[in-house]
């Protein structure tokens, strides 16, 4: 079982606190921002939750633009966030530096690979923190933590500054414990400015991703569209879902051979156990066999845009479950990473943004409520996640 580290509820890189002002003034004015451990703050190491990594690297000369529009916005920077090594991980564990505690479920793991940075929004370290997602690593966390938090259309958010995982499903996101600050934060980060005059989404259930969920969190979620007024329902695999996970898992791990294959190979780095299989299988994939999963990949894009629409948004499960027990181990571990990782490639595959609330609880712990919608609508996204927490004010 992993440690937790308990100081700061263990959200912080361990060593020294990377603190940093804010470097102007704006609607952030005042807020405290944390940062994960795979995005750059200048002067500071990016470790990325390894230390092999953080050893042989060099100080940032420049923070990531995502922090830089931050600052300049009033924000100001109160730590690096622990990171499950690499980002190779949807868990929240680190077999160097220990597990995060999860301050909404001591008992159970605390999601990752952004798993530092929603602890620290969670338990009110941090007013906003910046994460990344590539297959889930910002939206497992926020649902496991019960925060609030933003997946980007791909591209809107600058990558440079960011630690290369899988560069074509990469994504700077960011978490917040209400919406109106996760918008403030997503209009800043997207260099746009809000608007009353946006045109409301309209809303739909996607009941076959909704299925990938456990009994318990798909009725949950079932429940909630009611309550939202959400009567149409949509399928979003035309194919097996299975698909959409084998395509996203042998996609990723063929970029991970070209961005950090290089590295492991010089270094030879020590993983944690759970960790070094995953990077051993990734490199020694056949790089031939990803050309007709790319093919695959750009037509369920196509369809995929072509079927929300300008002005749709689908409800799909953040998380195919509640928190896993920190014990959990073999096939309830095992189930939980293929479901999440085929509810994650929806948006990876296709790009699309995707915002995640804290709705709803199942059996006392928090179940995030997804929607995602097509690519360019983040700021409409934001918009409806306010309009869902008015809302979930009038179901108390």
């Amino acid at each position: 079982m992993s440690v937790f580290r308990v100081e700061g509820f263990g959200a912080w890189v361990p060593g020294p606190r990377c603190v940093r002002p804010a470097t102007g003034r704006g609607v952030l004015d005042g807020a405290r921002l944390a940062v994960k451990d795979l995005v750059d703050v200048a002067g500071s190491v990016t470790g990325g939750g390894n230390p092999d990594r953080a050893a042989s690297g060099e100080p940032a000369a420049h923070d990531a633009p995502a922090v830089a529009r931050l600052r300049a916005a009033g924000a100001a920077v109160i730590g690096k966030t622990m990171t499950d090594e690499l980002a190779f991980s949807l868990e929240g564990e680190n077999a160097h530096y220990g597990t995060p505690r999860n301050p909404r479920a001591p008992s159970r793991l605390p999601g990752g690979s952004s798993s530092g940075s929603a602890v620290a929004v969670a338990a009110n370290l941090a007013d906003i923190a910046i994460g990344t997602d590539t297959g889930g690593s910002v939206r497992v966390p926020a649902s496991f933590c019960g925060v609030y938090a933003m997946r980007p259309t791909h591209g809107r958010v600058p990558l440079e500054g960011v630690l290369p995982f899988a560069p074509s499903y990469d994504t700077v996101g960011w978490f917040a414990r209400d919406a109106a600050l996760l918008a403030e934060a997503g209009h800043v980060l997207l260099g746009t400015a809000p608007s009353v005059d946006r045109k409301p989404l309209r809303l739909r259930i996607a009941m076959d991703a909704v299925t990938l969920a456990n009994a318990d969190c798909a009725a949950a979620l079932q429940a909630v569209a009611v309550r939202l007024g959400i009567s149409d329902s949509v399928h979003v695999f035309a194919e097996p879902w299975q698909e959409w996970l084998e395509a996203y898992s042998l996609l990723q791990c063929l970029e991970i051979q070209e961005t950090l294959g290089p590295w492991i190979r010089d270094k030879r780095p020590r993983f944690g156990l759970n960790i070094a299989p995953r990077f051993e299988g990734a490199l020694e994939l056949a790089p031939a066999r990803g050309e007709a999963w790319r093919q695959w990949r750009a037509r369920v894009a196509t369809r995929l845009h072509a079927e929300l629409g300008p002005d749709d948004a689908w409800l799909v499960p953040a998380a195919p479950s509640v928190a896993l027990p920190l014990a959990a181990i073999g096939d309830e571990r095992g189930a939980f990473y293929r479901n999440a990782l085929a509810l994650g490639a929806l948006a990876g595959h296709a790009g699309l943004p995707q915002v995640v609330m804290p709705l709803v609880e199942v059996n006392g712990l928090p179940l995030g409520v997804a929607f995602i919608a097509g690519p360019g609508n983040d700021e409409r996204l934001l918009a409806m996640a306010r309009e869902c927490e008015r809302q979930k004010e009038k179901w108390k």
